[in-house]
């Protein structure tokens, strides 16, 4: 066959592809959804991945699912975005599963772990070591379906006006603190509170709080704490890597089509993807910018990271002992863990 004839039987066979794939796309039921964002848009992660599902699955749906998202307080205030997708007031919301301990304790073994494992593992043991089948369960109970959606790198462990010469000095401050770390925290005589994003800057200008953990150095430079504090305190012990997820109300996911669901479940690995990559990324600079700006940088001492960890250890002993979906949860995170360490050993430059 001559090449001319080639190039015009695979280009019709092309066309015919298109016009089939388009042809499908018209077939599916159109839908509209309002997605509640628990962070602004304009912050690095937190919000920028919640904005890129809607623009993402508008293109790989051709359209006919539409996942709007809505700037936090829009739609609910952050903090009952959980309570408004369960009962099918709003459509869906972007968050992390840790935002919801004081309802669902367990939710917290699926956000961030404190001395927890970097994302790679994290992953392995959601996806192939039975914390998928958990974590659906839970969520069903409450009329949700949940996908995970995103992946933050490691985190900053405090923000303080002066420097922190041991965790024992952290005694009788009222600090914003996130999830299990927070209740760690709490052993060493600390006042640990959860506050929305909007909220957190305010309450540190005003003394509310004694510092702060928040998130990465891209974001807490957005959000601007090194005006305030310059005393910026690393590892984060307490996320070294954190879960997003994308709560839809279970009747609505229920009533979607295999292709519309695929489509969200796509679009969602692929911002677990670029959230790692990006996340990767963008802290350097970052971490430069927040030097120029005259902030210190600090390491948590071996011995601190220790006392902190004796701390963890405890929390996750007592939200065991209080909780059976935490205790499941966390023991199978666990028993993964110590086989997956065979392969951590061997595998890795240490």
């Amino acid at each position: 066959m001559k090449l001319v004839n080639i190039l015009r039987v695979s280009t019709a066979a092309l066309l015919a592809t298109i016009a089939s794939l388009s042809s499908a796309s018209a077939d599916e039921p159109t839908v509209k959804w309002k997605m509640a964002g628990t962070f602004s848009s304009s912050l690095p992660q937190l919000g920028t991945l919640g904005k890129r599902i809607e623009e993402q699955i508008a293109k790989v749906s051709g359209g006919s699912l539409e996942i709007r998202f809505y700037e936090p307080n829009a739609l609910v205030p952050p903090l009952e975005a959980f309570d408004a997708v369960s009962v099918g007031a709003i459509d869906a919301a972007f968050s992390t599963p840790g935002f919801w301990g004081g309802k669902v304790p367990a939710l917290q073994v699926f956000g961030a772990l404190p001395f927890g494992p970097p994302s790679p593992e994290y992953m392995a043991w959601f996806y192939f070591g039975g914390g998928k089948e958990i974590f659906d369960e839970i969520y069903a109970r409450h009329g949700i379906h949940s996908v995970m959606c995103g992946m933050l790198a490691p985190e900053g462990s405090g923000w303080f006006r002066k420097e922190i010469s041991s965790v024992d000095d952290l005694a009788g401050l009222k600090l914003r603190f996130f999830g299990l770390g927070a209740k760690a925290l709490e052993k060493f005589g600390v006042s640990a509170q959860l506050l929305a994003a909007p909220d957190v800057y305010p309450a540190l200008d005003r003394g509310v709080i004694d510092g702060l953990e928040f998130v990465q150095p891209a974001i807490d430079l957005k959000m601007g704490f090194w005006q305030i504090a310059k005393h910026y305190y690393f590892p984060g012990w307490h996320q070294q890597s954190t879960f997003f997820d994308l709560m839809i109300n279970k009747e609505k996911w229920d009533a979607l089509t295999e292709t519309q669901q695929a489509q969200i479940e796509a679009v969602c690995g692929d911002n677990v993807r670029y959230g790692i990559a990006e996340g990767e990324a963008i802290q350097v600079p970052a971490l430069k910018e927040l030097q120029e700006k005259g902030v210190e940088l600090h390491r948590w001492s071996d011995e601190d990271l220790e006392k902190l960890h004796g701390a963890v250890d405890e929390v996750f002993a007592e939200q065991s002992a209080a909780d059976p979906d935490f205790a499941r949860a966390y023991a199978s995170f666990s028993e993964f863990r110590s086989e997956y360490a065979t392969w951590r050993e061997l595998g890795y430059l240490k």
